[in-house]
């Protein structure tokens, strides 16, 4: 993996939707993502990425619809057929997770968990998010909606995941310590 400052941040947004209710919030992520300066964001589905996309990025957002309690059995395929040649090639890159369950306590803190499982049996590196994007809104696992973003709060959390995750891809990988979002400040939905 390269350690250069002088090219961008490459940042992959790989989901799986059935409904569409999870590729809003990864078109989301990837909003969040691009907002930071010198980061290049490729969308794609789990049945348009490629090996090479993940040997491609500094950091992944996953996203999958929660099933049953867990990833939907599409993005767990991509991992164990796709990704699988890789595994542990792509050991040090980030990784998060998103996740749109049926409901409220539908499971999608338990899918997040998992993807993460995932992200760190491939050696990723996988990080929470300690701040509130709006009264009830957090992101300590990764952004999480019961079916589509409705709100401006969950919106926001889907924008700040990728926003996150750029920020540390510059701060850790490419070296651009102005990007640390450990000294960032966020507008807060009240």
């Amino acid at each position: 993996m390269e350690n250069d400052a002088s090219r961008a941040a490459r940042i992959l947004v790989l989901y799986y939707s059935k409904d569409g209710r999870t590729k809003m919030m990864a078109d989301l992520v990837a909003e969040g993502a691009v907002g930071v300066p010198d980061t290049e964001v490729r969308i794609k589905t789990v049945n348009e990425a490629t090996a090479e996309d993940l040997v491609w990025c500094d950091g992944v957002a996953v996203g999958s619809p929660t099933h049953m309690g867990t990833i939907a059995w599409e993005m767990k395929r991509w991992w164990d057929e796709t990704a699988q040649p890789l595994w542990p090639k792509v050991e040090g890159k980030l990784g998060c997770a998103f996740t749109s369950s049926g409901g409220i306590a539908g499971g999608g803190e338990l899918t997040c968990l998992a993807l993460q499982i995932v992200l760190m049996n491939y050696g990723l590196l996988v990080f929470g998010i300690p701040d509130y994007v709006a009264p009830g809104q957090t992101l300590h696992y990764g952004a999480i909606c019961a079916g589509r973003p409705r709100n401006e709060g969950e919106r926001e959390a889907c924008r700040r995941l990728g926003r996150r995750l750029s920020e540390w891809v510059q701060t850790l990988i490419c070296h651009r310590p102005e990007h640390d979002p450990r000294t960032a400040t966020y507008a807060r939905l009240v």
